[in-house]
């Protein structure tokens, strides 16, 4: 079993940090739908898209909803954020970085021209430039995620599921996590590294 508060001590969704990681995933932009309109008045929403108003977007970013952006977050130029998408307080997105369907903890900073697919990533992770959180396996006939914990395989029945990250991570640049990696709170991954746990 798995449940995200093991990796996320303080995730969002609260009624959601017992459901497997993958199920959260699967359901995101469901779930952001539903988040949007409930913001406060701090927040400037409008078609599918919640902006709390001390959020700084630089110019040619693209946002397609649902989207919830929460305050002092920051997103670089030319960022693309799509497919539903939460980020917590004083999250990070550096310019040309794409983020799908994904939810982004407080604090944690994605630096620039990164792809983060179909993930949960903790509070005060550091992901530095050009690392791939891979969400699907193009190169296999069967394309269902198995993910690994504690060395035994779970098959998630879904073929979209990037990375489990939990707090205080640090992912070097140009690293890879291949679909369905999961990793604990204080992990380190090494620049140009590549983490296929189904295979170690």
């Amino acid at each position: 079993m798995i449940s995200i508060h093991d990796y996320v001590e303080n995730f969002p969704l609260k009624h959601y940090q017992e459901h497997f990681p993958w199920q959260v995933i699967s359901e995101i932009e469901n779930i952001i739908v539903q988040l949007v309109n409930s913001r406060n008045e701090e927040f400037e929403i409008q078609n599918g898209i919640a902006v709390h108003k001390t959020a700084r977007i630089e110019g040619g970013v693209v946002l397609k909803a649902p989207i919830i952006i929460n305050k002092e977050c920051f997103v670089g130029a030319n960022a693309y954020l799509r497919n539903g998408v939460l980020l917590g307080n004083n999250v990070t997105i550096g310019p040309g970085c794409e983020v799908k369907s994904s939810i982004i903890c407080d604090k944690s900073v994605i630096a620039h021209f990164n792809f983060i697919g179909d993930s949960i990533i903790g509070s005060f992770v550091n992901i530095e430039a050009g690392a791939i959180l891979a969400n699907h396996h193009n190169e296999l006939d069967n394309k269902e995620i198995i993910v690994s914990i504690n060395g035994v395989q779970t098959k998630t029945g879904i073929t979209k599921f990037g990375s489990l990250i939990g707090d205080n991570s640090k992912i070097g640049a140009n690293a890879v996590l291949n679909p369905g990696t999961i990793l604990p709170k204080n992990t380190i991954v090494k620049r140009l590294q590549l983490i296929d746990q189904l295979n170690n």
